[in-house]
Formats: C-alpha cells, structure tokens, sequence
C-alpha cells in the first residue's frame, strides 16, 4: 500500500469517526424523559435543554409550578408534552397552574389546567422587559374553570414574541378576565382555538391584546358566549405595563392585529376596537351578538395616546337582532371612527330583515343587507346558502 492510498484511507476513518461523534452528540441532546410526579417533573425541567422532551403521565398532579430560565433552540426547543395525548395529565389547582418566565423556543402539547385561583397558565418575561420570552408553542391544551371570579385569565401572556397557540380550548375563566389576555406581546398567532363560558352574562374577554401588543392573529377560532368582548383588540393598560414603552409602543394599546375566520355565537360583543391602532376584522361569522356588533372606544387616558382610528371590517357575515341587541356599532368618545373602512359585510336582522342596514361611522362598499344567507344557529351555513363569499366559511386559511 502507498503513502497516498494510506492517507485517504485515514481521512475516511477520522471523516467516519467525526460523523458518528457528531450523530451520537445530537442523539444525546434529544433525549426523552419519562415522569410520573411533581418532582420528577420539576427534576426533569431543572436537567432539560435544547431537544429534550418531557413526556408526562396521565394522572393528576398539583398546579402551582414556576419554572425560569427554560432555553431550547430554534429546531431544537424543549418540549413538555403528554405521553398519552388521549389520556394527559391534569394540573390542578395553584394560584397558577403553571408559571414559566423568561424562557424560549418551549413547547407545551397537551396538558389540561383546571382549579387555577390566578391564571391557568402564565408565560411571562420574569420582569425585564426588554428581554421578552420567546419561541413558545401551546397545543392541544385545555385550561378550564379558572377564577372564578375577578380578572383571572385562562392563560396570560406577559412580554412573549414569536408564539402560538393552536387548538387549545378555554372554559370558564375568571368573570373579569380573558381566556388568552396578552400584554406587551408581538408577532404571534392565535389559531383553532375554542373559547366558551357556560355562565352567561360574564364581562371579560375571550382573546384580549393590550399593552404594546402588536403583530398578533386570531384565525379560525371558535367564541360562545365568550365575554362581553369576545375580541377586545386593545384594552387598557397601566404606562409601566407597556412592553415596549409606550412611545416606543406607537402610542397605542395594540397595532396590526388580525382577527379572521372566527365564528362568534352571541351573547356578548364579537370584536371591540378599543384604543388600537390598525385592526383588520375580516371573513368572520357573527350570529346573536348583544348588545352590539362592533365597539370603537378609547379606554387609555393621557393626550400621547392616539385615537382608537384605522380599523378594517370587512367580509363578515353577521346575524343580528335577538333579544338584547340595541344597534350594530358603539362608538365612544375620543375615538377617529371616521377612519374605519367598511365593505362588502353581510347584515341580516332576523327578526325584521327590512331593518338590516346597520348605521355605520364610514359609507360602506358593497355590502349586502336584508337577505338571508341562510346560517344556522351555531354559524355553519346551511345547504344552499347564498352568503359563499363571506364569513368564516370562505376565509382562506392561515
């Protein structure tokens, strides 16, 4: 054998042997740990990092953890999950059920949360706001019976970028509060998820994006009986609350939200604009709502606070006129109505079809008032439906 034939058979064994180091190192990072008790759990997120996934087992465990400091990597997040999607793991009680702060690129898949005397579960910047949580993922979980009473939120987002929450379910929260609130919070998606309260007549939210909040979608979720405000796009928020600050935040409680492809059963107020600036609320169905349609209202005192302006309604299918409605639109004081755009929405007063043109702040394009598009009591069109361009049925999809 010549030198040159042993140097490249060499290289192929150290290329060989680097290659299953480095196999055998991404293998030892994605790691799966098994727990079936509160310590365990609390052991297994104290060890974790990036790939690893905790897989908890069905049972129910106390609520009231607080975990900081969770960091995974793009590609590469820690996931807590249940081992058995079908049967997960019950969280109970707890001022929260579970509290993380300051953490990125976490995963949580199917946990329920119930019996939560604060929030159900609380994602937050641990304080520095300048250093906001990021990367995290909510799916498949179930937050009920929170509260219940006062502003007790099924999951309360502080100071979180870059999220999603997808196909959760939210049931009961606290009577003042909101089933997903978000204050300071930026470029996240709201997506397939239920909202609904059994007790009717409860003020609150069912989405709520308040305190800097910009960037954040609401699609294809599903609101019952969900609020006073079943969206409360802005809000109003204490100044040292803002993330950023407020001059940093436009001057406004929320920018560039989207709520698309909702269906909303009444009782309560589908969406409220309330201080925001520049809201698109579009290809939504709306049946029942009480005791308005929309709001347009500015709650946030102080002249560097810009008028609640710039709002988009357009391609909602809406069925009004049961007991309780007064009026399709509130408007408050302070506010820039005449900046909102209105086009191509369906109206229709079931009980008096000849009084379906709602009075609206702006002339609207296109609309179509007084026809019956046929939709059933839970929003799903029926057969032969005329309304096949609007609403939730025809939004096109994340």
């Amino acid at each position: 054998m010549d030198r040159q034939t042993m140097r490249n058979r060499l290289r192929l064994v150290l290329f060989l042997a680097l290659a299953l180091c480095a196999r055998s190192g991404s293998d030892a990072a994605a790691q799966d740990i098994r727990v079936d008790s509160r310590a365990g759990l609390l052991s297994a997120l104290a060890d974790a990092g990036p790939g690893t996934t905790v897989l908890i087992a069905p049972g129910v465990y106390d609520g009231g953890l607080h975990v900081a400091g969770l960091h995974g990597e793009e590609g590469s997040p820690i996931t807590v999950r249940a081992a058995d999607p079908d049967d997960p793991p019950v969280f109970r009680g707890g001022t929260n059920g579970m509290q993380l702060s300051r953490v990125s690129h976490v995963v949580l898949e199917h946990l329920v949360f119930e019996g939560a005397t604060g929030n159900g579960l609380n994602i937050d910047d641990g304080g520095v706001i300048d250093e906001p949580s990021h990367g995290v993922v909510l799916r498949g979980l179930v937050v009920r019976e929170v509260g219940p009473r006062g502003n007790r939120d099924g999951i309360k987002l502080s100071g979180v970028v870059a999220f999603r929450i997808e196909d959760c379910t939210l049931t009961d929260w606290g009577d003042g509060g909101s089933g997903v609130d978000m204050v300071g919070c930026h470029n996240g998606i709201v997506i397939g998820c239920s909202f609904q309260r059994t007790d009717e007549g409860a003020l609150g939210s069912g989405v709520q994006m308040k305190g800097g909040t910009s960037g954040v979608r609401v699609l294809g979720c599903r609101f019952e009986n969900a609020g006073s405000r079943m969206v409360n796009a802005g809000g109003s928020t204490g100044r040292a609350f803002f993330r950023p600050a407020l001059e940093a935040s436009g001057n406004a409680e929320a920018r560039g939200l989207e709520v698309a492809g909702c269906v909303f059963v009444g009782p309560g107020t589908p969406v409220a604009f309330v201080g925001v600036d520049s809201a698109a609320v579009h290809h939504n169905t709306m049946v029942g709502p009480t005791p308005w349609v929309l709001r347009i209202l500015q709650e946030s005192d102080g002249e560097d606070f810009v008028p609640c302006r710039d709002g988009v309604f357009t391609d909602n299918l809406v069925v009004f006129g049961g007991d309780g409605y007064r009026r399709a639109v509130n408007i408050g004081g302070g506010t820039a109505p005449e900046t909102f755009t209105f086009a191509r929405n369906w109206w229709y007063h079931a009980g008096s079809p000849g009084d379906s043109r709602p009075q609206l702040p702006a002339t609207e394009a296109d609309g179509v008032y007084g026809r019956d598009p046929r939709v059933l009591a839970d929003g799903t069109p029926a057969e032969g439906s005329p309304a096949t361009d609007v609403g939730a049925h025809a939004w096109d999809g994340e």
